[in-house]
């Protein structure tokens, strides 16, 4: 009995034992996957299932930089991206000054985006190698991190005053980098709710801004996320589907340029779109709209990136 006792022992022992090795291997086979499947997935956060974008040899690159500022609007410290062309070192030395396009990220997104998932750096390289745009900084505020799930949509209301910091960030870059100072050298921009903080901030400030471009946005404002509970003045004043047609007289001293598009399958309508359109023709203003296929996605935008560089290009004072 003692010597099946051990033998029945020795079999359990075994057992577990092969159990425990066989535990060892999988944790060990998995060990490769887990880190290959955590690769796949920041790699996707990072640049949305593109490919990361790459840098072609034999022409000029320019510098992406990470630059620090305190924003008085919000009361700390905060920071935007700058993307310094091809030769603009050598072009301030020599005295040149450059436009400039900002950029607005969608708030629950990241500036970065522009550059990982967009190719922003990679693009600017090539349109200007092939001379297809002229030379201009580009410039994208660092607005992820607030109240109200993130979404603050570049404005000034309950989750900061974020139209302020875009202002603020405009006083730095022309504080800091040699950079034509005058409305029709900057252009604003943006995708999603920073389509709408691009057209709602240019318009409320046209001696900034002589031109905007919207990638899927929207122009009518409502008590959600940043807005909760705001009064209907509030809301009219931050919608410039409603306020247009009043500063209209001021807009038509003065010119103006805008670019709007959706997708065929995007959050917003294409008939609202078009109909804000309709108002800013009416107000003066030089305005293009468009409907491409595609959805509320980075493939919409990476598809027409490089138009709207184009269209940056041809709208923005020269450098000189």
């Amino acid at each position: 009995m003692a010597a099946a006792a051990d033998a029945a022992g020795m079999v359990t022992g075994a057992a577990v034992t092969t159990r425990l090795v066989a535990g060892a291997l999988a944790l060990a086979l998995l060990a490769p996957g887990g880190y290959g499947a955590y690769s796949y997935l920041h790699a996707y956060d990072l640049y949305r299932g593109f490919p990361p974008p790459r840098e072609p040899a034999g022409i000029p690159h320019g510098r992406l930089e990470t630059i620090g500022i305190y924003s008085r609007a919000l009361h700390q410290r905060r920071g935007y991206l700058v993307y310094l062309p091809p030769g603009y070192e050598a072009g301030r030395a020599r005295g040149v000054r450059y436009p400039v396009l900002y950029l607005l990220h969608a708030p629950v997104g990241r500036a970065r985006n522009y550059a990982l998932a967009g190719g922003l750096d990679v693009r600017v390289d090539k349109l200007m190698a092939r001379r297809a745009i002229r030379p201009f900084v580009t410039v994208l505020p660092m607005g992820h991190g607030s109240a109200f799930g993130g979404d603050h949509e570049w404005a000034n209301a309950r989750a900061g005053n974020y139209e302020d910091f875009v202002l603020d960030v405009v006083r730095d870059v022309d504080g800091r980098f040699s950079t034509l100072r005058a409305r029709r050298a900057r252009m604003l921009g943006g995708l999603s709710a920073g389509g709408y903080g691009a057209a709602n901030i240019a318009l409320h400030h046209p001696r900034t801004f002589a031109s905007f471009e919207s990638w899927s946005g929207y122009y009518t404002q409502t008590p959600t996320y940043t807005f909760s509970g705001a009064s209907p003045a509030l809301l009219r004043a931050n919608s410039p589907a409603a306020y247009v047609p009043a500063i209209a007289p001021a807009i038509k001293r003065l010119p103006f340029r805008a670019f709007l598009y959706q997708g065929s399958r995007d959050d917003v309508s294409a008939r609202a779109m078009f109909a804000f359109a309709g108002e800013l023709r009416a107000a003066g203003v030089q305005t293009q709209a468009a409907v491409y296929p595609g959805g509320h996605n980075w493939r919409l935008w990476r598809g027409h990136f490089t138009p709207m560089l184009e269209f940056a290009s041809s709208s923005l004072e020269a450098a000189r």
